[in-house]
């Protein structure tokens, strides 16, 4: 486990960047899986700099995104497909057809789950994995249980999620109350892990997960298994290493 703190969000978004764009430069053909929400936005950020300065390209690679709600239209705002064709897809040279994301709004969401392990057999071993942190220790959207699931699957979520999520929304009502994600199994067959945290209010969180006893009850906890992780964190989500 490598353990990295930074004092400016800048500097950590570079940081991250910097890993994925340097794995792509090494291999091109390179297999990453990728996350939403706030944490990440500055990393593709940096990504995309990087693109436009012509000193990475994507046109080779495959991304598998760890999840998406159920029930939302591919172009909703809050969707998932949205939010990465905003922040990257859009921006970059990646195919779409190499670009999957679970499909939220699939008649049959067993069979898409199916479909979607199936898919992730097929591209191989997922080179890196990024990450975020939810508040009550999820990876994707695992959220804390008795038992985890391996591979991909629908889950029911969390009011706590669903509440750290609204803000998104215009009201809780419309947070969708299910969706889509790849399993804690497939997750940790990742040759590396890139875990990002930031904000004073993930600090207990994180140092839970990658401090404390490995239980289901803290899913993040199992990525202290982990041969290869890097965790970047702001100064704030950190204190507790120091």
């Amino acid at each position: 486990m490598n353990l990295l703190t930074f004092d400016t969000h800048t500097k950590l978004h570079e940081s991250g960047a910097g890993i994925i764009t340097g794995l792509v430069q090494t291999n091109p053909r390179a297999v990453l899986g990728l996350a939403t929400g706030g944490t990440p936005v500055g990393i593709y950020e940096e990504i995309v700099k990087s693109y436009q300065r012509g000193v990475v390209h994507f046109r080779d690679t495959t991304t598998f995104n760890l999840d998406e709600y159920v029930g939302l239209p591919e172009d909703h705002a809050e969707s998932y497909r949205n939010y990465m064709n905003t922040h990257l897809f859009n921006h970059i040279d990646l195919p779409r057809a190499q670009a999957h994301i679970p499909d939220g709004n699939a008649v049959d969401a067993q069979a898409e789950c199916a479909h979607y392990n199936m898919l992730l057999e097929q591209a191989g071993q997922i080179d890196l994995q990024l990450l975020g942190l939810g508040h009550n220790g999820h990876i994707g959207f695992n959220e804390p249980d008795h038992a985890l699931i391996s591979g991909t699957h629908v889950v029911e979520l969390r009011e706590e999620t669903r509440k750290a999520n609204a803000r998104f929304f215009d009201s809780m009502e419309q947070v969708p109350s299910h969706a889509l994600t790849m399993g804690v199994g497939t997750i940790l067959k990742a040759k590396m892990i890139l875990l990002v945290v930031k904000g004073a209010d993930k600090a207990e969180i994180v140092h839970r997960a990658l401090t404390g006893p490995i239980t289901t009850d803290c899913p993040a906890s199992l990525l202290q298994t982990h041969p290869h992780l890097v965790v970047l964190m702001d100064s704030e989500a950190g204190r507790l290493f120091q």
